[in-house]
Order: C-alpha cells, then sequence, then structure tokens
C-alpha cells in the first residue's frame, strides 16, 4: 500500500469498527465486580424484604384486637413469646395474644401490627395497649422494598459500591459483565528509558507507555505493558508479536512517521496488513492502523498530546465498545477563551484547558508535556475553518 496515503477521521472509524472483535461476556463472583460493566439486565430474584417483618422493637399483635382500645379502657393482649430478628416463628397469633418482637423479625402468623413498646404497659405476661393500631403500623410487607422480578440494573451500567450493594441485597454471588479486553502497550524509540532509570544524554523519560496503559485501565480495560521498543527490526517485531500473542488489541506510540528508523508500517504488514496509514487530521496524521491475526493493531504518534489525543478519538471508542460503554463519551459545551488560528484544510484537535466557563487553547505544541498535562480535553477545529474567535461556542471533548 502507499505510504502515508491520507484518510479522513471518518474512514478510518469505519476501519476500526469493521475490525472482528466482539464484546464478550463472563460471570465474575460480586467481590470483584466493582467498577466492571454489566452485560446483562438484572431483576429482583426475591423479594426484599422476604418476609413481612418489624420495623420497631415492640409488640405484634392482631390489629383487630386493639380497635376498641383507649385511655380509659385500655386492651390488654396476652404476650405468649418473643421473636428476634432471624428467628423463624411456627406459630399463630390467636385472638387476645401478642408477641414481643424485635426490629428486623419476621412477623408471626396471624400478626399484621407491631405497637412499639414505647407505646405500652407490661403487667407480667399481658401487654396493656391504649390506642388502637390499624393493618400494617410497624411493618415492613414482604416485596415492599423490592418486588420480586423488578429490573434493578440496566445492562450497561458500571458497578460502584452502590450497585454491588444492591445485587449483595437480593443475594446475587456472582454477575455477567463485558469481558474485559487486552491491550498490549508498547514505547518505541532509542531516546527512551523507564522511570526510575538514569537518563543519559539525549535521552527522555517515556511518558507514553503510563499515559497509554493508565488510559485502558482508566476506561475498564487490563493494560499489559510489554516495554520499549529499541529502533530497530528485531526488537520492535519481537513485541508486537508477543503483544498479538497476548492481547486483544495491540497499541504502539512512536515510530508512525516516515523516517527511515520508523520501522512501524512495514513490520505490521509483514505479519498482517496495514488498513491505514496517515489520518487527515493535526496532530496524528502519521497514525497507522492494521491488523494481524484479526487483532488492531494501532501505531500512534509518538508526541504525548498527539498519541493521547489519537488514543481518545480512535482507541477509545473501540474499547468501549467492547465494555459496553459506548454512551460513556464525556463532551461540555463552552466558550473560547481567545483567537485561535488554524491551518485550513486540516482538521485539527486542539487542546484546551476548562476554566469556568471558557476553554482556554494550550499552544505550546504536541511535542511539549504539559500540553497533555494541562489539558482537561481537545476541541475540533474543522478542515474548512482559519479562525475561531474570542467567545466562540466549542465544544470540549474531555480524555479519559
Amino acid at each position: 500500500m502507499a505510504f502515508l496515503k491520507v484518510v479522513p477521521l471518518e474512514k478510518a472509524l469505519e476501519v476500526i469498527d469493521s475490525f472482528p472483535l466482539e464484546p464478550e461476556v463472563e460471570r465474575v463472583p460480586l467481590g470483584e465486580a466493582l467498577g466492571r460493566v454489566l452485560a446483562e439486565d438484572i431483576v429482583s430474584p426475591i423479594n426484599v424484604p422476604p418476609f413481612d417483618r418489624a420495623t420497631v422493637d415492640g409488640y405484634a399483635v392482631r390489629a383487630e384486637d386493639t380497635f376498641m382500645a383507649s385511655e380509659s379502657e385500655p386492651v390488654r393482649l396476652k404476650v405468649i413469646g418473643e421473636v428476634n430478628a432471624g428467628d423463624s416463628p411456627d406459630f399463630e397469633l390467636k385472638p387476645g395474644e401478642s408477641v414481643y418482637i424485635s426490629t428486623g423479625a419476621p412477623l408471626p402468623k396471624g400478626a399484621d401490627a407491631v405497637i412499639q413498646f414505647e407505646d405500652v404497659d407490661r403487667d407480667g405476661d399481658e401487654v396493656i395497649i391504649y390506642k388502637p393500631a390499624y393493618p400494617g403500623l410497624g411493618v415492613m410487607k414482604a416485596g415492599a422494598d423490592i418486588p420480586k422480578g423488578k429490573l434493578l440494573l440496566k445492562k450497561g451500567t458500571r458497578l460502584g459500591f452502590k450497585e454491588t450493594a444492591l445485587l449483595s441485597a437480593v443475594g446475587f454471588a456472582e454477575v455477567p459483565v463485558f469481558r474485559k479486553p487486552k491491550v498490549a502497550v508498547i514505547s518505541t524509540g532509542n531516546e527512551l528509558v523507564l522511570p526510575g532509570e538514569e537518563l543519559k544524554p539525549g535521552q527522555i523519560y517515556d511518558i507514553n507507555g503510563r499515559a497509554i496503559a493508565d488510559a485502558v485501565r482508566e476506561l475498564g480495560g487490563e493494560a499489559v505493558f510489554l516495554g520499549i521498543a529499541k529502533d530497530d527490526r528485531e526488537s520492535l517485531k519481537a513485541l508486537i508479536e508477543k503483544g498479538v500473542e497476548c492481547c486483544d488489541i495491540v497499541i504502539l506510540s512512536g515510530g508512525a512517521s516516515g523516517g527511515i528508523r520508523d520501522l512501524t508500517s512495514s513490520i505490521i504488514e509483514e505479519l498482517g496488513e496495514v488498513k491505514i496509514h496517515g489520518i487527515a487530521i493535526q496532530p496524528g496524521k502519521p497514525t497507522i492502523i492494521g491488523l494481524i491475526d484479526g487483532k488492531p493493531v494501532f501505531g500512534l504518534p509518538g508526541y504525548p498530546t498527539s498519541c493521547l489525543t489519537n488514543f481518545t478519538l480512535l482507541v477509545a471508542p473501540l474499547l468501549r465498545r467492547l465494555i459496553g460503554r459506548e454512551s460513556e463519551v464525556r463532551k461540555v459545551k463552552k466558550r473560547l477563551a481567545h483567537k485561535v488560528f488554524s491551518v485550513k484544510g486540516r482538521r485539527q484537535f486542539l487542546p484546551v484547558r476548562i476554566e469556568g466557563e471558557k476553554a482556554v487553547p494550550i499552544l505550546k505544541g504536541s511535542g511539549a508535556v504539559t500540553s497533555f498535562i494541562d489539558a482537561d480535553g481537545f476541541i475540533e477545529v474543522p478542515e474548512n475553518v482559519e479562525i475561531l474567535e474570542a467567545g466562540e461556542e466549542v465544544e470540549v471533548t474531555f480524555f479519559g
């Protein structure tokens, strides 16, 4: 194929959408489900509470036995026992009987009200009642909180602690979730060293490996950082092959331009197929998208801002689709803080920082680490626009 045969962003997204990857479902223990995304609707298999229960400490009674009670002529009922939370009473209240009951305990058969103990007096094996009770007083009926069959959580819900608590309340020991796509992350370049190593003249610390891996994890995927490939064919090919073997998706940063030391495209072509090499956007024009053994391989630019912008535009939608979070793209409308000039004929994605109701362009260039660190997201400048005026409304797409 032709090197850097530039295509529109929409074409690149069509190619990515056509890749033979489909969401997969697995069941995981509830204790491991936090942060995962539900792959099915969840309905309650039980009533909550599963039985009529007392909401106060007091006396379970037949309400009709108390209808004639008053301060001047109280009703006396015989206390035949006690029911505590966790008990399973196997008797039935008969007319004229009551039972002491604690909060959360199941009502015995025949009882339909609970009078709290502060409102009665006790006299030996009798309770003295001074006002009528009505059916349902001091009682939570079975299913009043959650009826059996109720839709609790929808497919695509990301499970937080409230959702896992709800699942626990209805007895789920495990839940169906989308499997986390496994993503191999490879940095490339002789100039790169890992944080913690000594910097020699001409070297810089690798930022893209950490940024991409954690962006994958933040979205809900599983990132596997395979290290830094040197600018030689053997090193780069070995890591790409390892990534294809162990993971569902491979992401490389650097090594995507037309320089003689950039080998990514030719290695992907050797092992599989280069689908795209060049997208009509700035930054990130020399981005590579390929397929090896049915697995997508992305060659992203080396500059941090270019790399993470293109990750957000190209890779993040694929990851969201695989984990059931397609709708979770964070965008907001703001006013541009000052005038911006763009190159006509090139679709530009410009990093911005949010300050109140304004989007402040960051113009240090995509090679500056702080261009990405200081940015909350980016705005799109269409190819037919040369100037965006101060105060113009823009849509900010957030990183992460």
